[in-house]
């Protein structure tokens, strides 16, 4: 893979993150929508999606640094997916017995371990299964889904595409095909 293939494809991922962002909190401070937590889950590994892609851009690692990247890429938008599909799935189930009012993340985080404060994070409250903006019939939690399940295809297809050029080279710094080595 060359080294700007690998620079324009995190500079899309970057640039895509970044106006996905841009819409989120435009939302929140244009339009007035206010964030759940599941929303606040998402839009922190969002953030961290993007600073991984355009520090990879900027940087233009080699090999073992694009896999890296990959890998870190792929971590956010696994926990990212997680969080849209539970969002999705509170959404798609009125019958669900939810917690009424949920204390801010920052009353959640100060008064419960940080694990026990995560989970209740993702169980999610009243507020997560309410739907109050759509685009095209799709709530944003299922645009949410979407754009992490595309750039986690992108990134499970580059770290696979780079192990498959990786097992190609021969690891001693030999020529793998003997014909081309004779003059």
């Amino acid at each position: 893979m060359s080294l700007a293939c690998s620079r324009s494809l995190f500079f899309m991922a970057f640039t895509a993150g970044a106006v996905a962002l841009g819409a989120s909190y435009y939302l929140e401070y244009a339009i007035g929508l206010a964030p759940c937590s599941l929303c606040l889950v998402q839009r922190l590994f969002l953030t961290l999606l993007t600073a991984v892609c355009g520090l990879a851009a900027v940087h233009g690692p080699q090999r073992v640094g694009l896999s890296l990247y990959w890998l870190a890429a792929l971590g956010a938008c696994l926990v990212g997916t997680t969080a849209a599909w539970r969002q999705v799935l509170l959404q798609s189930d009125p019958l669900l017995q939810l917690v009424e009012c949920s204390p801010d993340p920052e009353t959640l985080f100060s008064r419960l371990p940080w694990l026990c404060a995560t989970l209740r994070m993702f169980n999610g409250s009243a507020d997560c299964a309410e739907i109050s903006w759509t685009l095209f019939d799709l709530s944003i939690p299922e645009w949410s889904l979407l754009f992490f399940v595309g750039v986690s295809i992108l990134a499970f297809y580059q770290l696979l595409r780079l192990v498959c050029n990786a097992l190609q080279r021969p690891l001693s710094g030999e020529a793998s095909h003997q014909g081309l080595v004779r003059d």
